[in-house]
């Protein structure tokens, strides 16, 4: 059953052309907003707290600071909204999901940038 299911959302499923990115790295992602019959591209510059799944059902979570509150979202990798993915800066951490970056403030939010 497992194997009829990764062979539909192989087959079935659109795949979008996607940038390597992991948890701590910055990253731009450009959606659609639908408001009546227009529709405008928004943008939402953060970091990423983790990616979550496989295959279509695949998520990501973005972080990022506005003013002194601390805004989430949560965008699955194969949302048709989504234009296109940019990465900022490549970030060193060392776990798959930096949760405990909620937590920090100021100098300590700080994520420290990968060599290439």
């Amino acid at each position: 059953m497992e194997n009829l299911v990764k062979f539909v959302q192989d087959e079935f499923v659109t795949k979008k052309e996607i940038p390597q990115f992991q948890s701590g790295d910055t990253i731009t992602v450009y959606y659609e907003i639908k408001e009546g019959e227009k529709t405008r591209t928004q943008f939402f510059k953060g970091t990423v707290i983790q990616r979550r799944g496989s295959g279509a059902s695949e998520t990501f979570t973005i972080r990022k600071m506005s003013g002194t509150v601390g805004v989430e979202r949560i965008f699955p990798i194969n949302l048709p909204a989504i234009q296109k993915i940019e990465v900022n800066k490549q970030g060193r951490v060392r776990r798959a999901r930096i949760f405990y970056f909620r937590e920090l403030t100021g100098k300590k939010a700080r994520i420290q940038e990968r060599r290439r």
